[in-house]
């Protein structure tokens, strides 16, 4: 079926993705990334994804001085390169924290839902973007080699930015 929104189009490029680099500045102005596995199972019109992350780590407390984000998903089988700019915020919320909590999460957060060191990260989608290149990689390299042999430009592939978690006029 045919995604109907940029949502929709973001989430099935997304989901399948365990692992999402979250860039965040770091105290020096260097930025620093970390893999991080995107908790949620939709992702709704309000642009909202969550990670959990160690208090055990100085990722909160940097997230705490500076939301500004990046996160990376890849799928290098598929070609799918999807990058989220985003605002991400330290959040309390111990329902949330309960419905996004998983078996597979006690492999990091022992104590469960109620893990002292379980801090859940809220990340608000600015702009998004995404290249997925859907011919076959022979396809990719004939297209490649063509336009280099023809001193043009390759287009290979699909590169768009969606309107997620953007405030429409």
């Amino acid at each position: 079926m045919k995604p109907k929104t940029d949502h929709e189009l973001l989430w099935n490029m997304i989901k399948d993705i365990r692992f999402g680099m979250l860039t965040h500045r770091h105290a020096d102005g260097t930025l620093h990334s970390h893999p991080l596995i995107t908790q949620d199972k939709s992702l709704g019109d309000d642009g909202l994804l969550h990670f959990f992350v160690s208090r055990q780590t100085e990722l909160g407390q940097r997230l705490r001085l500076d939301g500004n984000v990046n996160i990376a998903y890849v799928d290098p089988s598929k070609d799918v390169y999807v990058s989220l700019a985003a605002h991400a915020t330290v959040k309390e919320d111990a329902a949330l924290k309960k419905r996004l909590f998983n078996a597979l999460d006690k492999a990091w957060f022992p104590g469960g839902v109620d893990d002292p060191n379980l801090e859940l990260v809220q990340v608000q989608i600015r702009h998004a973007e995404y290249w997925n290149a859907k011919e076959s990689k022979l396809t990719q390299l004939l297209k490649i080699a063509t336009a280099a042999a023809m001193h043009q430009q390759a287009h290979v592939g699909e590169h768009r930015e969606l309107h997620v978690g953007e405030r429409q006029p």
